[in-house]
């Protein structure tokens, strides 16, 4: 769906005074039950609209958090320069999901006087909400740029990009802020929205995109099969692939080689996703956790992060797609050692990663796994780490783990930090325990995550070579 702004004298609310005529043309609507794989298929195909609609002179601005992974598909694709625009919902304060406004960069604030109204929010009470929303927005701001000034927009086209519109009132908030700025045109731009969008931002924008306008809309959520959290550290990574005002194509950010694979194990085959930048000078197989995948945001942010350090990764899923469902498989860390086994074969004769050495890395369930593989007299891993793991399920197997291993805690993960203290002390490898302070388990506080990778990186840099 393609409305332009510069015809609307078919909505029946007051003319943006940009605004000359209505002109209104469907592309790529979707129908009831519309479903993206996840944001970046979201990303991709709303790329392929945008692609006929805007020119060549493009900043596409995400949304943070969920819009950026759908922003940074649609700047790859359109070669163009990727940029966040920081707004922030207010809540109602007794019913923080109800929004009565947005803030945005540079003082913008959007409000809901229908809401407002019928909440009776007093003044005092949006002024407490905003002060404590501004504060939230500014930090965000901050770590999200680590100290890059934004991108300049004054006079340029600004697509403005979110991973869906539910109410709109952040949406309308980074129309304001980019016209703030001195864009000449603001585009809208999301893979989903209500059918009554345009009515609702028709001043807010030049140009309203979307992939699909489904009826009945029951949040931006249930039209995505994979609607995982976007993190700060995935919205950090995404936009410091950005090198002279344009995003890295990704053979350009992690090197010669990335290809998805088939592993072949005893009856089965699983996927997996490799890659190998140029001049690697080790390969890590990363074993996820239970109810996780190949495709957990936080296994990807940290194998970005090695893969920087120029060590190969390769993720994979465990357990077929049946095996997902069983309860017993996902908890069975014999069988998933023996699935990580067959994995290290699979590096092991393939001729561009033979000559490598091979480490390990674990999170939650997947770290046992590591270890029990690792134990095994041929296992031939040269080092481990694990991350917010579960290295006591690994048994009586620890004993016989040779490789130097490394245990990365949250400081706020109290009962598996007591877990990890006690598997340490039946190592008897050369071990670590790293704990990272303010961190819970799934490293989600800002910083948390980067700095985990980080000391990741470090280590198999370390002791993949000695």
């Amino acid at each position: 769906m393609v409305v332009r702004n510069d015809d609307m004298t078919n909505m029946n609310r007051p003319r943006d005074p940009r605004s000359k005529s209505l002109r209104h043309r469907r592309r790529g609507a979707g129908t009831d039950g519309v479903r993206f794989e996840d944001r970046e298929e979201a990303g991709r195909r709303l790329a392929a609209v945008l692609a006929a609609e805007v020119g060549d002179d493009v900043v596409v601005v995400g949304l943070p958090r969920g819009g950026v992974p759908v922003a940074a598909v649609v700047a790859d694709e359109l070669d163009a320069p990727l940029d966040i625009i920081v707004v922030r919902k207010l809540g109602v304060p007794h019913q923080p999901e109800l929004g009565m406004g947005a803030i945005g960069e540079g003082g913008v604030r959007v409000l809901n006087r229908e809401i407002l109204t019928a909440a009776a929010v007093t003044a005092q009470e949006l002024a407490d909400v905003e002060t404590r929303e501004r504060a939230e927005l500014d930090r965000r701001a901050d770590a999200y740029r680590a100290g890059r000034p934004p991108l300049p927009i004054e006079g340029r086209t600004v697509v403005i990009v979110d991973d869906g519109i539910a109410t709109g009132s952040t949406a309308r908030a980074a129309c304001e802020v980019a016209r703030a700025n001195g864009a000449q045109r603001v585009v809208l731009a999301v893979p989903v929205a209500p059918q009554d969008w345009t009515s609702r931002l028709a001043d807010a924008a030049d140009a309203f995109i979307a992939v699909a306008t489904p009826e009945p809309f029951y949040g931006v959520g249930r039209f995505y099969r994979d609607f995982g959290q976007t993190t700060d550290e995935e919205v950090i990574r995404l936009l410091g692939t950005s090198v002279g005002g344009h995003r890295r194509g990704a053979s350009e950010a992690v090197g010669a080689r990335r290809e998805p694979v088939a592993i072949g194990v005893a009856a089965h085959r699983v996927e997996g996703d490799l890659v190998v930048p140029d001049n690697a000078t080790g390969v890590v197989i990363f074993a996820h956790g239970s109810g996780s995948s190949r495709h957990s945001p936080r296994n990807r942010f940290v194998a970005e992060v090695l893969n920087d350090g120029g060590l190969a990764t390769l993720l994979f899923d465990l357990l077929t797609p049946s095996e997902e469902v069983d309860r017993t498989a996902v908890f069975d860390i014999e069988l998933l050692g023996r699935r990580l086994r067959a994995a290290t074969d699979w590096v092991r004769n393939d001729s561009g990663l033979a000559p490598l050495p091979i480490g390990y890395f674990g999170a939650s369930t997947g770290a046992a796994a590591a270890l029990q593989a690792a134990a095994a007299s041929d296992a031939g891993v040269s080092s481990i780490v694990s991350r917010g793991g579960r290295p006591d399920l690994a048994g009586a197997a620890l004993a016989d783990v040779m490789a130097p291993t490394l245990l990365i805690v949250g400081g706020l993960d109290h009962v598996v930090l007591d877990l990890n203290r006690q598997a340490q002390a039946r190592l008897r490898c050369p071990s670590r325990l790293e704990v990272v302070p303010g961190a819970t388990h799934l490293f989600e506080e800002p910083g948390t995550l980067v700095a985990a990778a980080e000391t990741a990186r470090d280590w198999f840099q370390q002791t993949l070579t000695a």
